[in-house]
């Protein structure tokens, strides 16, 4: 009987090493569920910080650019449209008391068309050529650029030129104001 036993286990350690020398058998493929996150962004207008259309004379017409103007959509939006508006100051000279005024309505702004643009969706100018050129206003914004549809993020750049349609009884003298861009 002790005979039997010791066979018995030998046989049972026997079967044990070549069930653990046994190569494993792996799986041909296998998975890992991964994820990342897009961030909402915002919606951004920047433009120049000063600008200098130059000079002329009363009655005349003074033309400038103001500079590059861009939009930075990186909402993450499924709509991604937006729409960039300009408004502008009365503008004042310190040359006489009251001050001497331009008024915004005597501005004309043309936006032109864009200077580059990324992202899907449709760009449109507010007024792409010198013909389209509209008066400023210090309360009814006019649009400058427009960006519809499209999905994600976006950017759109112009150089607006205004047309200052100097008043013939204007004095002589430096005129500052504000031309303010927004987008919504």
């Amino acid at each position: 009987m002790r005979t039997a036993k010791i066979c018995l286990a030998g046989a049972a350690a026997a079967a044990m090493v070549g069930f653990l020398a046994a190569p494993a058998a792996a799986a041909p493929t296998d998975t890992t569920d991964t994820t990342f996150e897009v961030l909402a962004g915002t919606l951004d207008i920047v433009a120049p910080a000063t600008a200098d259309l130059g000079d002329g004379a009363p009655g005349g017409v003074i033309t400038g650019q103001l500079g590059v103007v861009t939009v930075t959509d990186s909402r993450g939006a499924t709509d991604a449209s937006w729409v960039a508006s300009v408004t502008a100051s009365v503008f004042q000279t310190g040359g006489g008391s009251p001050p001497e005024t331009v008024l915004p309505e005597e501005i004309d702004y043309w936006s032109g068309p864009e200077t580059a643009t990324t992202g899907n969706g449709t760009f449109t100018a507010g007024q792409a050529t010198a013909g389209n050129a509209q008066p400023l206003s210090s309360v009814t914004p006019l649009t400058a650029f427009t960006h519809s549809g499209g999905t994600g993020g976006n950017t759109a750049s112009w150089n607006p030129t205004l047309e200052v349609n100097v008043p013939l009884d204007s004095i002589a003298g430096i005129y500052t104001g504000t031309v303010t861009h927004s987008v919504a």
